[in-house]
């Protein structure tokens, strides 16, 4: 499974995609930016939207002409288990 970072050069550009985002019924969670893609953009802030989830996701944002710096596909490193100890 892929899931895709929305980079972004400040923090008001992604609270502003969220909100169109979600405005527009669309699937996007704040998270920060792993270390491994960060390079040199200087937020740390990124939305996080899953694979079944992107294409939705980026027509909206070209209709809306949101800001972004990029969009960058990761396996997914989320560990559904992390919190279960039984």
């Amino acid at each position: 499974m892929k899931n895709y970072y929305i980079l972004f050069a400040n923090y008001t550009e992604g609270l502003l995609l969220q909100d169109i985002l979600k405005a527009n019924g669309h699937k996007a969670r704040i998270s920060p930016t792993p270390r491994t893609i960060q390079g040199s953009v200087p937020c740390g802030m990124s939305l996080l939207v899953n694979e079944e989830d992107i294409e939705g996701v980026r027509a909206c944002i070209r209709e809306n002409k949101a800001a972004y710096t990029n969009i960058v596909e990761t396996e997914c490193q989320i560990n559904a288990g992390r919190n279960k100890f039984c």
